[in-house]
This record gives structure tokens, sequence and C-alpha cells, in this order.
């Protein structure tokens, strides 16, 4: 399998932006109320996931006319839906997980759902949160930022120093240095391309690439 589409229930805050991230063959989860976002789109979602407490009812109907397939967890549970929906992606063993808004809301959610992301069992796959607007992934050896000239990148330490942080393609370059969590020396970096490369010897460094376009 390629590619997983998570939708969670945090805000979309531009539908159009959202769209541009799909492609026609993605296997579409939906963590309980994030089944509103794909039905929105015109989507038909693979699976939806979670208690239900957050499905309106035209909703739910909605989703029984198309035959959409419902895994139904109690109330009473240890995971957040999200968390339910990234173990089942992590089971169909795709190339790449993005998931649709988990940013906004609740700030609790927002932060749970980032953490999430620091999974070990998410090492090995490319996974992301991106409304269209924002994403957000993590860095633990190299990645690579896509978009624009003077899209703004930030660069979080997770929790403990991120050592042996180097950057291209940024404005202001980081050369085999060291990024502390109680420091803020990563924050609004710009890209000078479509393209920027970090690279880091240790740590987990947080990335968001805010799009200006």
């Amino acid at each position: 399998m390629q590619r997983i589409i998570i939708f969670a229930n945090g805000d979309l805050p531009d539908l159009n932006k959202a769209r541009s991230l799909l492609h026609a063959d993605d296997f579409i989860i939906c963590a309980d109320g994030g089944a509103r976002h794909a039905l929105d789109l015109d989507l038909t979602p693979n699976l939806v996931i979670g208690d239900m407490d957050s499905i309106q009812n035209d909703q739910w109907q909605k989703l029984q006319t198309l035959g959409v397939p419902v895994e139904l967890f109690p109330r009473d549970k240890d995971e957040t839906d999200l968390e339910l929906a990234i173990n089942r992606a992590i089971e169909l063993e795709p190339h790449e997980i993005v998931i649709v808004a988990a940013l906004g809301g609740r700030l609790d959610q927002t932060i749970g759902n980032i953490a999430l992301l620091t999974d070990l069992q998410l090492a090995t796959f490319n996974v992301r949160l991106d409304d269209g607007a924002e994403e957000i992934f993590f860095c633990r050896d190299q990645v690579q930022v896509q978009g624009r000239s003077g899209d703004i990148v930030s660069l979080i330490p997770w929790g403990n120093p991120v050592r042996g942080v180097q950057t291209h393609g940024l404005k202001w370059i980081l050369d085999n240095e060291t990024l502390y969590p109680e420091k803020t020396r990563g924050i609004s970096n710009e890209m000078l391309s479509e393209l920027a490369t970090i690279k880091i010897a240790s740590g987990n460094l947080l990335i968001i690439h805010a799009r200006t376009l």
C-alpha cells in the first residue's frame, strides 16, 4: 500500500488546500469525527475507527448509506481515536501516512497528536501532520522540506537537546550546532528555494513548515 490519509477531528482551515494533498488512490481512514472532513471533501472513507462520540447523526447516516466499514471502540479506553487510527495504518504497512486536521481546537489534543509522531513504531514510516497550510513532522536523522522561497520553517527540540544540527537551504544556517528545548533559536527560519535539508546527529527535532502560499 502506497499511502494512507488519516482524517482527525481537529480544525481544517481551508478545504481547497486540504484537497491539494489528496491522491486518487489514497486509502482513507477517519478517526471518529474526522469523517466530517472526508465527507465535506466528497470522499468515501475506506474505514472509520473510534468510539463514535463525535459523529453527527446525518454524518453517521451518510456513512451507512455509503457502506463504509466502522471499527467501534468503547468510550472508556486508553487511546485517542487518532492513536487507534494510526495503529491500524501501521498494520497496513503503507509507504506514507499523512494525518489531516490534527491541529487546532483543544490544545491538549493538538500536543497529544504531535506527540504520537514520536512513537518508535513510526520511525521507519514517512509520516506527518498536514492541513495543506502547515505540515509537522520529526527529524531523527535527515529530512528534506519541500516548499517555496520564503516559507517559514521552525526547528524545535523535542524534550531534550538536539545535537549536530546542520541545515542547507535555510536563511539562517546551522552548522553542527546544538538546539536546546528551553531556547527559541530554531524558531522562524526561512526557505531560500524549493528545497531545504536538515540533518541531526542525535535527538528528536520537531519540524514545522508553514507554507506562505
